[in-house]
């Protein structure tokens, strides 16, 4: 349709206009987060600026939504301060019809936000936090220390007081055996455990089982039933940011296999799907702001995207951290955002001028 092909014209030209424009601020914001430590441990201008680029997929990802509120609402303000919109009306055609086009374009881009968020944003991301932690002299460990790991569905209850990922060896090591109802059925303690490559040898262990009514200790024989994986041990030195939705998914089971929190993992992970769908609801949100404004259109458009997308991101942001601190379920805590604001443009969608 006509109409259609020059909304999408009016649009593309002030969408690309404001996504670098939003792009460049994100970056600075990120840049002066950091430039005092870049300072401090010297790092060159040539790092700091390779750092700074591997940041701007991540920037684009952050900036997608807010530009394309902006750029639709400025579009459609734009056509109403010049009447367009009014010629548009008179000729029958719904405002919804119209602005069809805009939401198209909103489904689109959530769609390529989550493709690109997976495949782009993530790998670059991991980029720069490692280039970042080299920049700053930061080293990561990942040994462990007092930890508590459930093994085998809860049977097995291991207690270590060190993990040393680079012997690979357990320190203080206490193991907790019971059976599927949940009772006692031995504690096995020792110094140390060494990881040979298939199972846990134990170094000077002890058994205690019950005998005839009473704790009895002993030598614990050879054995190479203790299989489990060196890496439940480590450090949970991973971020979420830095894993796709698929390894993510992987690393929900394995924290729940290994008894470990993981609500704050599986927040991330319904996250990292209903944040995908925000250029859609900017898009919805932006077709009755249109009509909102028929003077100062750019500065209007411009401070109704912003209080938009702050009001957006303080919402998510709580909401996310209920969900992260378990008050709310993660599902929850991820969608709930995005359902009040799909009702708030639906309703303001009703209400707008036609």
């Amino acid at each position: 349709m006509i109409l259609d092909r020059y909304l999408v014209r009016q649009f593309i030209p002030i969408f690309c206009a404001a996504i670098g424009m939003f792009m460049l601020l994100l970056s600075l914001i990120d840049l002066f987060a950091h430039l005092v430590r870049y300072l401090n441990n010297e790092v060159a201008f040539t790092q700091i600026m390779r750092i700074s680029l591997f940041y701007l997929p991540k920037s684009f990802s952050y900036a997608l939504p807010i530009s394309l509120l902006f750029a639709s609402a400025y579009t459609l303000g734009d056509l109403y301060a010049r009447n367009e919109l009014t010629s548009i009306f008179s000729s029958g055609i719904p405002f919804w019809r119209f602005s069809l086009p805009l939401v198209c374009i909103g489904l689109l881009a959530s769609v390529f936000s989550f493709f690109f968020d997976d495949n782009i944003v993530i790998p670059t991301l991991k980029v720069k936090n490692d280039l970042s932690r080299i920049a700053l002299r930061q080293q990561v460990s990942d040994s462990n220390s007092d930890i508590v790991i459930k093994a085998r569905g809860g049977e097995l209850i291991y207690s270590v007081d060190y993990y040393d990922i680079e012997r690979q060896t357990l320190n203080g090591v206490s193991i907790v055996e019971l059976d599927s109802q949940g009772d006692f059925i031995s504690l096995i303690r020792a110094q140390h455990a060494n990881w040979t490559g298939e199972s846990w040898s134990f170094v000077n262990p002890i058994i205690y089982q019950w005998d005839d009514g009473f704790l009895r200790s002993g030598t614990l024989p050879d054995t190479d039933t203790y299989r489990e994986s060196p890496d439940i041990f480590r450090r949970s030195a991973v971020r979420y940011d830095e894993l796709k939705a698929l390894d993510s998914g992987h690393l929900i089971q394995d924290l729940r296999a290994a008894g470990l929190p993981y609500i704050e993992a599986l927040s991330d992970f319904h996250h990292r799907f209903s944040f995908s769908t925000v250029s859609l609801i900017v898009m919805i949100l932006s077709i009755p702001m249109g009509g909102l404004f028929k003077k100062n259109i750019l500065l209007m458009s411009l401070l109704a995207s912003l209080s938009a997308a702050v009001v957006f991101y303080v919402i998510e942001m709580v909401t996310m951290l209920m969900a992260k601190s378990g008050f709310i379920p993660p599902f929850a805590g991820a969608w709930f955002p995005v359902a009040v604001f799909i009702i708030i443009g639906t309703l303001m969608l009703m209400g707008a001028k036609t």
